[in-house]
């Protein structure tokens, strides 16, 4: 890999950074088959898929009294790990949580409440890799917004993996599926004979998770559609280049479709994480996938102008992870409005907001951070307003009300206020 200059790019090389997608278009159709097979077939459809897609003998799909014996079994290393994280993605998203208000505006009582879901299902990847992490991230904001019903599906495995069940146990999953891909999408959209239907689905997932996500939208609420893990380092001559393409190389191993991207205005700072990155991708455990994410047309090392001509491509490019490892870093900040999760200086890695610093790592991909936010404890609620109007105060309203009703053509809805004076 070597350093590309923003403004030498072609625009077809701008459209590699700019234009990201969930690459679901390929698979859709398929996944929509899947869906219609798992709705009309129930558990014999599961059973079957996890025969074909992931080479287990599925027996029992609800694995939910596994998950305590895991959480008792699991190494006391990893426990820990697993409690630690627990309790500070709780007391971040405690925080988040909005109270119910109602105040009087000149003879209206005017207010907002929130009340959780009932039932929502959280997706768990497995795969060439299993995340534990995920659940937490899944299921403590939704038992924190007071959800009664939060299951977790996660592809099968023989055994099951006993870190994510124990994950499970901890952020306190009412049950657990051995079901993975579009196929649990589907159960939890529809249900099953065992598995219970959801009003949301939230969490991450491969392309065929993704377009069963896309495929069930409306039937049941979703959190977004969500592509390859991405990374925007902004960085300036100040910073560690070996820390700089540490972070790269952190999410590129997730995935060969990643896109890890680091911007600088100085060229030896540049040059300096040019060869970081090839130096430290030897030796490491998914080596051939991260070569893979290097060498994609979204990723590089990328020479700005200036420093505002770097913090502009960030805004465009709205990131799911964004590093700023830069002198400056709040003034550079205060210029970014588009980006899922920032990580500011040169000790907060984004590995830090994927497991234990409190943050969420379910995050927006493809520029969805022009359009929305991550995953959060507000998610689960439902909003509705109240209102309690008086005599006066329906007075001072009255004509407003009645001028704008016969304005639209709707005569009984300024009857309806008529009615109050007679």
């Amino acid at each position: 890999m070597s350093y590309r200059v923003i403004a030498d790019l072609s625009p077809d090389e701008r459209a590699a950074f700019f234009e990201r997608d969930a690459g679901i278009d390929a698979v859709r159709s398929d996944a929509a088959d899947i869906i219609d097979r798992v709705s009309t077939e129930g558990d014999v459809a599961l059973r079957d898929l996890a025969s074909k897609h992931d080479d287990v003998e599925v027996g029992n799909l609800d694995v939910t009294d596994l998950a305590e014996r895991a959480h008792e079994d699991v190494d006391d290393g990893i426990l820990d790990a697993i409690e630690t994280a627990a309790a500070n993605i709780r007391a971040f998203h405690e925080r988040q949580m909005p109270n119910d208000w109602r105040e009087e505006f000149d003879g209206r009582e005017l207010g907002r409440r929130f009340r959780p879901l009932s039932a929502v299902g959280v997706y768990a990847p497995g795969g060439t890799a299993a995340y534990p992490s995920s659940v937490l991230m899944g299921v403590l904001p939704a038992k924190i917004a007071g959800v009664d019903h939060v299951a977790v599906a996660t592809p099968p495995a023989d055994p099951m993996n006993p870190v994510t069940l124990a994950a499970a146990h901890e952020a306190g999953a009412d049950a657990i599926y051995a079901a993975g891909g579009a196929q649990a999408i589907a159960a939890l959209a529809y249900g099953t004979e065992t598995v219970t239907p959801v009003q949301k689905i939230v969490g991450p997932g491969n392309r065929w998770v993704t377009a069963a996500k896309a495929e069930v939208r409306g039937d049941v609420e979703i959190d977004f559609l969500a592509g390859p893990s991405e990374i925007l380092v902004v960085c300036d001559e100040t910073a560690d280049p070996e820390l700089v393409a540490s972070d790269l190389l952190a999410q590129a191993e997730h995935d060969p479709n990643a896109s890890v991207v680091a911007v600088t205005a100085d060229e030896a700072t540049a040059e300096a994480i040019d060869d970081a990155l090839d130096t430290q991708v030897d030796g490491r455990d998914r080596a051939d996938i991260i070569s893979d994410a290097l060498d994609n047309d979204a990723s590089g090392v990328l020479l700005a102008r200036s420093m505002s001509e770097a913090v502009l491509f960030a805004e465009e490019y709205a990131a799911e992870h964004l590093s700023i490892q830069a002198d400056d870093d709040e003034a550079i900040l205060d210029r970014i409005d588009s980006a899922g999760s920032v990580f500011l200086g040169p000790n907060t890695p984004v590995a830090a907001g994927d497991y234990a610093s409190g943050t969420n790592h379910v995050l927006p991909t493809n520029g969805g951070a022009k359009r929305f936010g991550g995953l959060s404890a507000d998610a689960f609620l439902r909003s509705t307003t109240v209102q309690r109007l008086d005599s006066a105060g329906l007075d001072a309203l009255s004509e407003s009300i009645t001028t704008l009703a016969e304005a639209e053509g709707l005569e009984a809805h300024a009857e309806s206020v008529r009615r109050r004076f007679e």
